[in-house]
C-alpha cells in the first residue's frame, strides 16, 4: 500500500463547463490538491475563476493552490500557490503566504530543491520525468533524483511532467508523496472521472 497521493494541476484552457468536470473528477476518488495554473490571463478573470472553482475543491477536502501568485492566494482563501524558480523568491513567497502552502518548482535539482525547502518550501516539486504538452520544460528530471530525495528528506516531493496510468510505477516506486497530472484526467477518453480513477488504481497497484 502506497501513501503517494493525487496532485490536479488544471488544463492550460479551461472549457465551459469545467466547474462540473471538476466536481466529477474530484468526487471520483482520493485528489489531495487541485492547482489552478492559468497564464497570460487578467487578474480580473483570474479572480473570477478562482471564486467558481475554489469552493468546488475545497467543499471535498481538496487543497486549492495557485499557480505564480502568493498575493491573490492570500486575498481570495486559497489554501496555498506554487512558485517557479523565476516567479519570485521563495523566501518572498513565504512571507507573503504566512501559513498557508508553499509549493516551488525545482526541475532536476536537488539543490534548488534544498534551498527552497531552507527558505521556507511546504513542498518541491521535480520534473518533467516525460515529454509533456503542457509545457516545456528546461531539462527532464532523473528518476534517481526523486529517489534520492524521498530517502533522506523529509519535505513531500511531488513528480510532475507527462505522467499518466501507464508511466507512473517507476515514479511510486521511487517514493513521490505526490503525483501532479493534466492531460491523463483532463485528457481522458472516457472523461476525468474516468481518469482519476485510472490513475488511483495504477498508483495503488504499486
Amino acid at each position: 500500500m502506497t501513501d503517494c497521493r493525487l496532485y490536479l494541476i488544471t488544463p492550460p484552457v479551461l472549457p465551459a463547463n469545467f466547474e462540473d468536470q471538476l466536481a466529477a473528477a474530484l468526487d471520483a476518488g482520493d485528489v489531495a490538491a487541485l492547482q489552478l495554473r492559468l497564464k497570460d490571463v487578467p487578474d480580473t478573470e483570474l479572480q473570477k475563476t478562482i471564486d467558481r472553482l475554489r469552493p468546488i475543491a475545497q467543499s471535498r477536502d481538496v487543497a486549492f493552490i495557485l499557480n505564480d501568485r502568493p498575493d491573490l492566494a492570500v486575498k481570495l482563501g486559497c489554501d496555498g500557490a506554487h512558485v517557479g524558480q523565476t516567479d519570485m523568491k521563495v523566501r518572498d513567497a513565504r512571507k507573503i503566504l504566512g501559513d498557508l502552502t508553499l509549493g516551488v518548482t525545482c526541475h532536476n535539482s536537488r539543490h534548488l530543491a534544498m534551498e527552497a525547502g531552507e527558505a521556507g518550501a511546504d513542498y518541491v516539486a521535480f520534473g518533467a520525468f516525460f515529454p509533456t504538452a503542457t509545457k516545456e520544460p528546461p531539462e527532464m528530471a532523473e528518476i534517481e533524483t526523486l529517489r534520492l530525495w524521498a530517502e533522506v528528506m523529509e519535505i513531500p516531493c511531488v513528480a510532475i511532467g507527462g505522467i499518466n496510468a501507464q508511466n507512473c510505477a517507476p515514479l511510486v516506486q521511487a517514493g513521490a508523496d505526490f503525483l501532479a497530472v493534466v492531460g491523463a484526467v483532463w485528457n481522458h477518453p472516457e472523461g476525468p472521472a474516468a481518469g482519476v480513477r485510472a490513475m488511483l488504481a495504477a498508483i495503488a497497484g504499486q
